[in-house]
């Protein structure tokens, strides 16, 4: 073997090592399940996470309701004042069957709307600038007493 092509396969060997271990470290997201139930609550009203990192959340229904009578779901917005967020909220429960307002540019993230025994597993970047980020269910009324808050810092 001439030493160019040794230098080459070194080379290449370098990077497929480095491509490999940054795919690995890039699909590592930190694993969040949150559960849902018949009386309208989430059983965590605050995550933490770091700027950047990804999460992989699973929102769990553990009631026995269909999702056209006690649906949910998770979504994610940006910081927001307490007139804003109900806003938001009251928008989206005019929005049937997904729940979601038209305009999506404050949505960060979110689940589908689930029904009894269901789940949904979303992925996310978790935004880079620290802060408080609201999270409700959208379906209509929930958002009283279905939300939390992401701190991120």
């Amino acid at each position: 073997m001439t030493r160019k092509s040794f230098l080459s396969l070194g080379l290449f060997t370098l990077a497929s090592v480095f491509a490999l271990a940054t795919s690995a470290f890039a699909a590592a997201a930190r694993e969040v399940t949150i559960t849902s139930n018949d009386a309208m609550q989430f059983n965590l009203k605050e995550i933490a996470a770091k700027p950047g990192e990804t999460i992989r959340l699973t929102l769990k229904h553990v009631g026995k309701l269909p999702k056209t009578a006690m649906g949910h779901n998770w979504v994610l917005v940006k910081p927001m004042t307490p007139a804003e967020f109900n806003a938001f909220a009251m928008s989206c429960a005019t929005k049937a069957p997904v729940y979601l307002p038209d305009d999506r540019s404050a949505v960060l993230a979110h689940t589908k709307i689930i029904g009894g025994g269901e789940s949904d597993t979303i992925e996310f970047t978790v935004p880079s600038a620290p802060g408080d980020y609201p999270f409700l269910c959208t379906f209509p009324g929930h958002y009283a007493m279905m939300k939390g808050v992401l701190k991120v810092k």
